[in-house]
């Protein structure tokens, strides 16, 4: 009796300090959008939109904040209704398992206190989720599967190249057809772990990212305190990555784990969420060296959707940036990579995809080169490197 009382007085403490915390990371205060729904563009830049075949994303963390991805929503960014009315095929389905308070561009501590934390007992998870990353993981992996399967064939997870042809197969009779893939923002949710990455793998995660906001048993963050490249440890990840089918994304990882993953890596890589140094000067920005060596590898590069990563006003440094890469290395290597729902403010949500369009057309940039960043090199690249 003594231990289960003193088990619900732990309980009791760690919500009352979770409510306390998580006010400063609930989703109306952290997903907000600069421009509300409903979207105009011009007619000629409408009918290109209207007329794109495969619209993807390469990063979104919707399924962090807990709604039910198949019921339109009237905060965040992306769920399935709202894909569907933007016409997008695919989108990357990213999981955030841990993320520091106070988290900035600049350095942050793997010491720091865990916002995900709370968020985590708010909303009602397992108790065996609070302090296990990888429980988290796991649990954000079956709720995507979950979701799709609600869907009664209308979604597809996609974990392989059959996936993936089946997805563009069923699209061509049916635009309401939509896809998903998984992806893991920072490998700190492998608790340090190699047998992870296949518990992962089982679950459907074709992307992870080696680090987030803070250094780990991988290696160093953009942002983090050390800048150190891959640890053996790291190493051994990349390599059963490889093995796997598992693609790599470089988004928030230090200049030394990108140039030590390049020289590794036997797979293309991903940048999933990104913007360049040319546009803006940002820790978390590329180097034209670093997209060049990227290029090299047969590499694609997702372009974020925020201030943080592409400047303000944003919608046009977000063409900017999508420009110097297409300059740099050519229009193949570029795609889109918002952050939806990455608790960051964007200009607009995912219905908002043709203001894009727009922005490309009054660049001068081709109607194949305008298919090419809104999906046509997603699809190719995965086409060519999924398993």
């Amino acid at each position: 009796m003594k231990k289960l009382l003193i088990g619900l007085l732990v309980f009791f403490l760690l919500y009352v300090i979770a409510i306390a915390l998580v006010p400063s990371y609930i989703e109306s205060d952290r997903n907000q959008t600069k421009i509300l729904p409903p979207y105009t563009v011009s007619a000629e830049a409408q009918a290109i939109y209207d007329d794109l075949e495969f619209i993807a994303d390469l990063h979104c963390d919707a399924l962090l904040w807990g709604r039910d991805l198949t019921k339109k929503g009237d905060r965040g960014h992306v769920d399935f209704p709202r894909m569907r009315e933007a016409n997008v095929a695919l989108e990357m389905f990213t999981i955030v398992s841990k993320s520091p308070t106070g988290q900035n561009m600049q350095k942050n501590s793997a010491e720091s206190m865990d916002m995900i934390t709370p968020l985590t007992i708010v909303k009602g998870e397992s108790p065996f989720n609070w302090f296990s990353l990888v429980n988290r993981t796991l649990s954000q992996s079956g709720d995507l599967e979950e979701f799709m399967e609600e869907e009664n064939g209308k979604a597809i997870l996609v974990k392989s190249k059959n996936d993936l042809q089946m997805l563009i197969d069923a699209r061509k009779s049916d635009k309401s057809v939509i896809g998903g893939m998984l992806g893991i923002e920072g490998a700190h949710a492998l608790e340090g772990d190699i047998l992870n990455v296949d518990r992962v793998y089982e679950a459907g995660v074709r992307m992870i990212g080696p680090t987030h906001f803070f250094d780990n048993k991988l290696g160093g963050s953009a942002h983090g305190e050390s800048g150190e490249g891959l640890t053996e440890f790291g190493k051994s990840v990349i390599k059963r990555m490889n093995d796997l089918g598992i693609f790599v994304d470089l988004a928030h990882s230090s200049p030394a784990i990108i140039e030590d993953v390049l020289d590794m890596t036997t797979q293309p890589v991903i940048v999933s969420h990104t913007g360049v140094r040319a546009i803006l000067d940002s820790p978390r920005n590329l180097s034209d060296q670093q997209i060049k060596r990227i290029a090299d590898k047969g590499g694609i590069i997702g372009i974020a959707f925020f201030d943080a990563a592409v400047g303000e006003p944003e919608i046009p440094n977000i063409i900017a940036s999508i420009k110097h890469v297409r300059d740099l290395v050519g229009i193949r290597h570029v795609a889109l990579g918002s952050d939806y729902d990455g608790a960051v403010v964007v200009p607009f949500d995912i219905t908002g995809l043709p203001i894009v369009v727009e922005g490309l057309l009054q660049e001068g940039f081709s109607l194949d080169e305008i298919k090419a960043v809104m999906g046509e090199n997603v699809k190719e690249f995965l086409l060519e490197n999924l398993k």
